[in-house]
């Protein structure tokens, strides 16, 4: 399968303090990596600085043949990247139809196209609540409205950073299954960062391990579902 995203030597972080050092990894085109480690140890500057919010400091990122290391944040999301930070940042005094209108972008050549109608039909939820502000959704619904913004924009690479985090475990559900439909049937990449690594592994490809800002291992997520106790050791804690 044709490499849609490879990142090579990258250092980056926040002004001068650096974060990540010599970050390299690569995604195939249609596949999802599950990135892991413990907290702090760079995985949210990770996903920041593929989506252009951070200072790099050396090293490229290149998504489709793309240099992306050297465009603006906006720039980036019209090159194809869609980003779900762990804030949401959703327009939270637009209606939730208004949040994805205001974003929406037509699909490129050879894309199944995303819209408004087609994230209500992943999200029946939000269907209900177009009207809504963005301030009258629950977490999850906020999330999934979020999750909606990244998909209209209609990106060749899904960023999603902790998607699950803080969620009623009935949205939890609700919300790997949307991931795994867009990822899986869809055939969108995406790499998503998760503090419950067992519940992404089982829908990703490959997977990464960060530890103060650099890859301790890097392998199929396969791997790290058959082989529990290199997941524990590797992580450092009780695996969830």
């Amino acid at each position: 399968m044709a490499e849609l995203l490879k990142v090579e030597r990258l250092s980056a972080g926040y002004g001068e303090a650096v974060v990540l050092q010599n970050v390299s990894l690569a995604l195939a085109e249609g596949d999802t990596l599950a990135l892991l480690g413990r907290n702090g140890t760079g995985k949210t500057t990770l996903i920041n600085t593929l989506a252009g919010a951070t200072r790099q400091h050396g090293g490229s990122v290149v998504l489709g043949g793309v240099v992306l290391h050297k465009l603006a944040s906006y720039q980036r999301a019209v090159a194809g990247v869609g980003w779900v930070p762990q804030e949401r940042n959703i327009f939270k005094s637009l209606t939730v139809h208004e949040n994805l209108t205001a974003v929406e972008r037509p699909a490129r050549r050879a894309a199944r196209l995303w819209t408004p109608e087609r994230v209500y039909e992943m999200f029946p939820r939000l269907a209900e609540r177009k009207t809504n502000l963005g301030t009258q959704l629950s977490g999850g619904e906020q999330q999934m409205l979020a999750v909606g913004r990244a998909l209209v924009l209609n990106p060749r690479l899904l960023l999603l950073d902790e998607p699950l985090e803080g969620l009623a475990p009935i949205i939890v559900q609700e919300l790997l299954r949307a991931i795994a439909r867009i990822t899986r049937e869809e055939g969108l990449s995406a790499i998503i960062v998760e503090q419950h690594p067992q519940a992404i592994l089982a829908i990703s490809d490959s997977a990464v391990v960060l530890d103060r800002g650099t890859v301790v291992h890097a392998g199929t997520a396969q791997e790290l579902r058959e082989q529990p106790e290199l997941l524990d050791r590797l992580l450092g804690v009780a695996r969830a």
